[in-house]
């Protein structure tokens, strides 16, 4: 496959297309409304370049609605925000998401409250499972959403070992997504299955453990690594 769609234009979705890019995909960008997104031109709420900018230096990277880039991609990313990843996936279109593999970055954060957010929805079930039963007939895989975005597309950026996971009911989508993790530069060693897509629960889970340890470190350059000792003996 060489076309990919990335639904969503902030900071994830403009990492993982870019990184796309450079590695030889065509990437198509979907946003609400085209030509909004492109007129921004303010810094977003990290104080990045806006979106125009970004764009400007990343020309190669197609822009067009949910629809049109759902259409268009022969695998599909949703890095859209959690809270409206339903809706963004419902104006993509089933028809347009039927039979492709969907790598789920996405995490339920609502930020209503203020710092620190909290989950929409946890423990009995996740952004994920919600994802795979609004469709169906896609192959629904959650992964690289327990870290920054750099650190998605560079994991070298971490020194040592540690880790990324997978959820997902199919395991061809998942071969899909770890190929590439592979290219992103994730070792196989490193690349934890967690089961089917229930398991997306705890990864999602672990976000507020995550905004907690960015809050004490004050540094969103950290990552999970799981040790694993000798079997204990009951």
């Amino acid at each position: 496959m060489k076309k990919i769609a990335v639904l969503g234009s902030g900071v994830v979705g403009q990492t993982i297309s870019a990184k796309l890019t450079g590695l030889g995909y065509e990437v198509m960008l979907g946003t609400r409304n085209v030509s909004s997104t492109q007129a921004k031109s303010e810094k977003d709420m990290y104080g990045r370049p806006p979106f125009n900018e970004w764009h400007k230096q990343n020309p190669q990277v197609k822009l067009g609605t949910f629809a049109e880039a759902a259409a268009f991609g022969e695998m599909v990313v949703n890095a859209s925000n959690g809270q409206g990843s339903l809706e963004v996936l419902k104006l993509a279109g089933k028809e347009n998401l039927a039979g492709k593999t969907l790598l789920d970055i996405a995490n339920p954060l609502d930020f209503s409250k203020g710092m620190p957010p909290s989950l929409t929805v946890c423990n009995t079930d996740s952004l994920g499972e919600q994802i795979q039963r609004e469709l169906p007939q896609t192959k629904v895989v959650k992964s690289l959403n327990t870290m920054n975005a750099y650190i998605m597309v560079n994991p070298d950026m971490i020194p040592g070992e540690h880790n990324v996971f997978l959820s997902g009911n199919d395991a061809d989508a998942k071969k899909d997504v770890k190929n590439f993790l592979a290219q992103f530069g994730w070792k196989e060693k490193n690349m934890l299955d967690l089961g089917d897509i229930t398991t997306a629960r705890g990864t999602e889970m672990l976000l507020p453990i995550w905004v907690r340890l960015l809050n004490a470190l004050q540094n969103p350059s950290f990552n999970f690594h799981i040790v694993v000792g000798s079997p204990l003996k009951m």
